[in-house]
C-alpha cells in the first residue's frame, strides 16, 4: 500500500526523494526490519493472548528427556509468523504482481489448514487434529491453484536470452534487440551445464505439439512438491527452534536465487534464467525470513510457544511456491535438506517395521524413534545441542545450493 502511495507522490507530485520506494532492496529492507519488529513486540501479545485462551500444546508420553515440561505451553505461534509476514508485504510489495498475489494466497491457505488443525487438538480434545486425507486435500488443492496460475497466467514468463551480452563488449552504444518473453516450463538442473530441463520435454514421445500438453506433467509436479515441503516442515517441527531456525537458512538461499533471477543484469552475468517481475517476491521473502528470526526470540530453547501446525504448513507451502516460481524446486533436496532427512527418516521407518513384521512376525526398527530429531533424543543428545548442529548442516546446505549459480 505504501508502495503505490509513494510511487503516486513521486510520479504526479514529483516529491523528492520519494522515488527510493521504486528500489526492491530498500523495500526488502524495510520490509524485515519491520517483520522482525512486529514478531518480537507484538510476539508477546500474541503469546499472552494464547496463554489467556488456554490455547496450550498437549504433549503425547513419547518417554523423551524434558517432555512433561513442555506440556501448557502455548501453541498455535504460527499466527506470529503469518502476521509479522503479511504486514510488511502488504504494506512494502506491488500488490498487483502475481507472484506476490500467489505468496499471499500460500500463506492464507496453508495457514488456515494449519490452524483448523491445531484447533481441533486443542478444543476438540482430539490429538490426530485434521484428518490425514483432508489435510492433503487441502494441499492438493493449493498445488492445483499454484500449477494453473504459473502456467497459464500471462505475467508468468521466463527470458533465456536478455540481450544484455552484447553491450557488455563495447563501450559504444548499443541499442538492445527487443527482450522476448515467453511461457515455459522449464526449470533448472544444478551442476549441469546448459542446465535448462523442460517438463514438456517428457511428452516429446506425443509429437507436433507436444507442447501444449506440458500442463499434465507440470502441476501435478507442482502439487508433489507443495505437499511434500509442507508435510517435511511439519515433521521437523519437533524441538525448540529447529523448524524455524533450518527455514529462515533455506527461505534467506531463496532470496539469493529469487534476487538474481529477477535482475536482468546479475541473471546475464550468472549465465541463468531471468524471470521477469520475479525479485519482487524479495520483498516478501525478507519479511517472511524477519517473522522466522522474530519468532525464534520466543522459540529458542526453552520455548515460549510453537508455532503448531498453523506455522509448520505454511512455512513448508511457501518455500515450496518459492522454489516453483523461481525454477530451483529440485534444488530443494539440497537447500531443504533437513525437512528430506526428517521425512525420509519416517518413510524408512515405517517402512522397515512393516516389511520386518511381515516377514519376521515382529516389527523391527531402524532408528531409536522417528523423526530423525528424536532419534538423537533417545541417544541421548540435548536438543539445543541437536538444533544448533541441524542449523549447522542447513547453512551447509544452503551454501552449496548457492553454489550452484557458478558451479556447473
Amino acid at each position: 500500500m505504501l508502495y503505490y502511495l509513494f510511487e503516486y507522490l513521486n510520479k504526479t507530485l514529483d516529491v523528492s526523494g520519494t522515488g527510493v520506494f521504486q528500489y526492491i532492496t530498500f523495500r526488502s529492507a524495510l520490509a524485515f526490519m519491520l517483520s522482525l519488529l512486529l514478531s518480537t513486540i507484538y510476539g508477546k501479545r500474541i503469546i499472552n493472548f494464547l496463554r489467556n485462551q488456554q490455547v496450550g500444546e498437549t504433549v503425547r508420553e513419547l518417554g523423551l528427556a524434558g517432555q512433561n515440561e513442555k506440556a501448557g505451553t502455548p501453541t498455535m505461534g504460527g499466527l506470529i509468523i503469518i502476521f509479522a509476514t503479511l504486514v510488511p508485504v502488504l504494506l512494502f510489495a506491488r500488490l498487483h504482481n502475481i507472484y506476490i498475489v500467489l505468496l499471499i494466497v500460500t500463506t492464507l491457505w496453508m495457514g488456515t489448514i494449519g490452524f483448523v488443525d491445531d484447533y481441533i487438538k486443542i478444543f476438540k480434545k482430539d490429538k490426530e487434529g485434521l484428518k490425514g486425507k483432508f489435510k492433503v486435500i487441502g494441499q492438493v488443492g493449493l498445488g492445483l491453484i499454484v500449477g494453473l496460475v504459473l502456467y497459464f497466467n500471462p505475467a508468468v514468463t521466463v527470458r533465456t536470452d536478455t540481450g544484455y551480452s552484447d553491450a557488455f563488449k563495447t563501450t559504444s552504444t548499443v541499442v538492445l534487440p527487443a527482450p522476448i518473453e515467453e511461457k515455459s516450463t522449464a526449470t533448472t538442473i544444478p551442476f549441469v551445464k546448459n542446465n535448462e530441463f523442460d517438463y514438456a520435454e517428457v511428452l516429446s514421445f506425443m509429437g507436433d505439439g507436444y507442447e501444449k500438453w506440458a500442463w499434465l506433467i507440470f502441476i501435478p509436479v507442482v502439487i508433489f512438491i507443495i505437499t511434500a515441503v509442507s508435510n517435511g516442515a511439519n515433521l521437523t517441527d519437533g524441538i525448540d527452534g529447529l523448524a524455524a531456525g533450518t527455514s529462515a537458512i533455506s527461505v534467506l538461499a531463496l532470496g539469493i536465487f529469487t534476487f538474481v533471477s529477477g535482475n536482468i543484469i546479475f541473471s546475464n552475468y550468472l549465465n541463468i534464467m531471468y524471470i521477469p517481475n520475479s525479485g519482487e517476491m524479495t520483498v516478501f521473502i525478507s519479511a517472511f525470513v524477519g517473522a522466522l528470526i522474530g519468532f525464534l526470540w520466543y522459540n529458542s530453547y526453552p520455548a515460549s510457544v510453537f508455532m503448531g501446525d498453523t506455522g509448520s504448513l505454511t512455512i513448508g507451502g511457501i518455500i515450496a511456491v518459492l522454489a516453483i516460481a523461481v525454477r530451483k524446486e529440485i534444488l530443494i533436496v539440497l537447500f531443504c535438506g533437513i525437512f528430506l532427512a526428517e521425512s525420509a527418516s519416517v518413510i524408512i521407518q515405517v517402512a522397515y517395521f512393516k516389511y520386518t513384521k511381515k516377514r519376521f512376525g515382529e516389527g523391527r526398527r531402524i532408528f531409536l524413534m522417528s523423526p530423525l530429531h528424536h532419534h538423537y533424543q533417545k541417544k541421548g543428545y540435548h536438543e539445543s545441542k541437536i538444533v544448533t548442529r541441524f542449523w549447522i548442516v542447513a547453512i551447509m546446505l544452503a551454501i552449496l545450493s548457492i553454489v550452484t549459480l557458478k558451479l556447473r
